[in-house]
């Protein structure tokens, strides 16, 4: 029986090579049918322009150009190769303030190291089950930060929200 992964091509970065094999062990296990390797983010950016590639999983910390880095030149540069290609991060380092910092540098999803099959396989799933929008707003280009469905009645919400332009009436 073939995987649901096996036509996926998906890149990993990681400088520390026993991580990166941990990962590609994951990935061959879940059945990917492509699985391309980079010990940094300058050797992520030439696979990119060289192979159509699904979803990218980086780690945060690496030399010379680190995962945010990276995630900034995939999503804002006029040379990327594909600015909409998902991003799942990779860190040990899981305070809110980092989360907050990759989602808002464009990462898809971010995950805790140490690494497991079912954490990674959910954040694939999530993925490709329940792919969210992507935003161009001013300072920003990535997936739809929001994950859930929330009111807002600041200045910058969007106008084609149906629930907040409805809002809106009610208080004019």
């Amino acid at each position: 029986m073939a995987s649901p992964y096996d036509k996926l091509t998906i890149l990993v970065a990681e400088d520390n090579k026993p991580m990166r094999g941990l990962v590609r062990e994951i990935l061959e296990a879940l059945g990917v049918g492509t699985i391309l390797e980079a010990a940094n983010g300058e050797q992520a950016l030439k696979h990119l322009g060289a192979h159509a590639v699904d979803i990218v999983i980086l780690d945060w910390n690496m030399e010379p150009m680190d995962g945010m880095e990276l995630t900034r030149q995939i999503r804002t540069s006029p040379e990327s190769a594909d600015q909409f290609v998902p991003i799942i991060m990779l860190s040990g380092h899981t305070e809110r303030a980092r989360v907050l910092q990759a989602r808002d540098a464009g990462v898809t999803e971010f995950m805790a190291k140490p690494v497991s099959v079912k954490a990674l396989c959910a954040r694939i799933n999530a993925i490709i089950d329940s792919p969210r929008p992507f935003i161009r707003a001013s300072g920003y280009f990535g997936p739809d930060r929001r994950r859930r469905v929330l009111p807002f009645n600041g200045p910058d919400r969007r106008g084609d929200d149906p629930a907040a332009a409805k809002n809106e009436k009610r208080r004019a």
